[in-house]
């Protein structure tokens, strides 16, 4: 399991790849889904997840990251058996603490949403919590080994399975209360799509277990061959954990708790004070998805960098080579902006044409365009937040990223409630989406200030962003005139989207060489990096 060489972006390029075509996938299988459970129900299944995903962040969702960062600061000592009874503390840990989430997402839903009809898929959720734990620990332990393969595998067989049971369930569940008003209908359906969220989890942790189990016998080996004699209590471990772990809940919750937060200010402020039914509501939260699901792609390339840096940066911090750190961190963002930049236009002028792709819903269409094209802003802000919040925990400043997202989440919260209550209720979408873009602006200039002050890091600008946004910029124009160019002639929206993406890919890539954006040995640390050398040198634009 252990690399040669310490290759943090090629592992992240994989992580990268895995975290795209989940994404697709998922958004692949919510179009049937919301035809089947329509816009409300979607609006009943967000709002349930949202509750579902804070609680799973306070419970689970950080332990990844965590024990990937404890145990990997123990393989940089070559500690086999200090890192592996870490790796068992963690699971009681998750035992205990998943346990208790569980019972309580069960028991305390109507207390963690507003809408009546997203209790159900909200309890449906709550085993999900405790198997989410167990299957983080397991992918924690191989990520701390530099390997994101396995972790990869799982999310992929994680969606396929979740995707199924979702369609599949969301069907049958609507099925049972036919005849039924559309209100119950809708929170059926949705408690149907979220069984499909657990089926994947266990399709999932039955993969990681069955990877331990072939490593079983390597692993444990190298622990008994390991000659180290400072062996670690099992009360210093867990002490160890909760230092460590409790910081990474904090940052991870505070950072992500701002989705839950915009949904609860925003259920309360339209049925209670501007008197809004929940069936309305819960259709603009659908809209308002929409959106958001599209931006995520992009934006898992900026995870995946981020899961990658935290091993590898915190065994530099760990042998004080801030140089190394600093090298690490100037490369990702390059890679994560090469991407994020393009990305951010190209969602913002094809919107529409993407939303017909994936949500085609004649209702609510153009508005969820309209919301996407204002949310694609916020992936170029994501991506450095991100990136730069991992790196400040990899260095040991956890508590940082946590202030800083609670800034963000204090200034953001109080604008989107002003914009809410006294601007036209008419564009209320667009001031929860606007509220979303001004958190992440917020997050990287914050995280951005301290990485100067820690490590003393003095961020690229003009190759890193400007000149790529320039490029993106011309790649925009071109790929919103060759989109309505070919429409007109060929008005099959998928042939002319997947044209204009097509054209936008070279143009940017072209510009963005011919600009000297990026350079042969940068884009040969790129994941499939020496395939887009090949083609620079074929097009001669790389010597």
């Amino acid at each position: 399991m252990a690399k040669k060489k310490d290759n943090f972006v090629m592992q992240a390029g994989i992580l990268a790849a895995a975290g795209i075509i989940v994404r697709i996938i998922g958004l692949l299988y919510n179009k049937p889904m919301v035809d089947i459970i329509g816009d409300e129900g979607f609006g009943y299944y967000d709002s349930a997840y949202a509750a579902y995903s804070i609680i799973l962040l306070i419970s689970s969702y950080s332990i990844p990251s965590a024990v990937s960062k404890v145990i990997a600061q123990k393989l940089a000592l070559r500690e086999y058996r200090n890192a592996h009874r870490i790796f068992r503390c963690a699971f009681v840990y998750v035992l205990v603490v998943g346990g208790i989430a569980s019972l309580f997402v069960f028991f305390g839903a109507g207390l963690l949403v507003e809408m009546e009809s997203a209790i159900l898929p909200l309890r449906v959720l709550a085993p999900t919590i405790f198997l989410s734990g167990i299957l983080g620990v397991f992918r924690g332990y191989f990520q701390a080994h530099k390997t994101m393969v396995q972790t990869s595998v799982s999310q992929i067989l994680e969606q396929l399975a979740n995707a199924g049971v979702s369609i599949g369930m969301a069907y049958v569940m609507v099925q049972a209360v036919a005849g039924k008003d559309l209100s119950t209908q809708a929170s059926y359906g949705a408690a149907g799509g979220t069984i499909g969220t657990g089926a994947g989890v266990l399709i999932a942790l039955l993969f990681m277990l069955w990877t331990y189990a072939i490593n079983r016998k390597m692993i444990l080996g190298r622990v008994e061959r390991d000659t180290h004699r400072d062996e670690e209590s099992y009360r210093e471990i867990f002490k160890m954990i909760l230092l460590v772990v409790t910081p990474f809940i904090l940052s991870t919750g505070i950072y992500n708790v701002n989705n839950f937060l915009d949904k609860t200010i925003y259920q309360k402020l339209m049925m209670l004070v501007m008197d809004l039914k929940e069936s309305v509501v819960a259709t603009d939260l659908s809209a308002i998805a929409k959106g958001t699901k599209i931006s995520n792609i992009p934006i898992a390339l900026a995870s995946a960098m981020a899961t990658a840096l935290i091993p590898s940066i915190s065994s530099d911090a760990e042998k004080g080579d801030r140089k190394s750190v600093r090298a690490k961190v100037a490369k990702s963002m390059k890679v994560t902006m090469f991407v994020s930049i393009p990305a951010a236009v190209g969602i913002a002028v094809l919107a529409k044409p993407i939303m017909q792709v994936i949500f085609n819903q004649p209702e609510s269409l153009d508005v969820a365009s309209n919301l996407l094209a204002v949310t694609s802003f916020s992936i170029i802000f994501y991506g450095m937040s991100t990136l730069t919040q991992a790196v400040l925990q990899s260095i040991g400043k956890m508590a940082t990223p946590i202030i800083h997202a609670a800034v963000a989440l204090i200034l953001h919260a109080a604008a989107m409630a002003v914009m809410l209550l006294y601007l036209d209720n008419a564009y209320r979408m667009y001031y929860y989406v606007a509220a979303t873009v001004l958190y992440s602006v917020i997050v990287s200039v914050l995280n951005a200030v301290s990485l100067r002050k820690y490590l003393k890091y003095k961020q690229e600008i003009d190759k890193t962003f400007v000149r790529p946004a320039f490029a993106s910029v011309i790649m925009g124009a071109v790929a919103f005139g060759v989109y309505h160019g070919i429409y007109y002639f060929l008005p099959i929206n998928l042939a002319a989207l997947g044209i204009a993406v097509a054209v936008a890919m070279f143009v940017y890539f072209v510009l963005v060489i011919a600009l000297h954006g990026v350079t042969e040995d940068e884009l040969r640390s790129m994941p499939k990096g020496h395939l887009l050398v090949k083609a620079g040198k074929k097009m001669r634009l790389l010597k």
